[in-house]
């Protein structure tokens, strides 16, 4: 699995109280379950919910595809909302 994203943005993140990591650490959540929903059709998008550093976050992220075939284009993350954490409890 491959990722790629905005590493000035990823420095933004990670130095926001409110996110507090950058998407170098959010790729943590794909080796261990997670839920996943569709966000957007057009881009098409994604949200996945799951443990980083042993809190909730929720990232969104798009499908792409280059000459060494398909990544994730991470696109935001926050933490995860009480609400996202129960689509993540009720769907696990």
């Amino acid at each position: 699995m491959r990722f790629r994203f905005d590493s000035r943005k990823s420095v933004a993140l990670r130095r926001n109280p409110k996110r507090g990591i950058g998407f170098e650490e959010v790729q943590e959540i794909w080796p261990h379950p997670y839920y996943l929903d569709q966000r957007n059709d057009d881009p098409e998008q994604y949200r996945a919910i799951g443990w980083v550093k042993g809190k909730f976050y929720s990232v969104v992220f798009e499908e792409r595809e280059d000459r060494h075939g398909e990544y994730y284009h991470l696109v935001t993350l926050w933490k995860a909302t009480r609400q996202e954490e129960k689509l993540y409890e009720e769907n696990k």
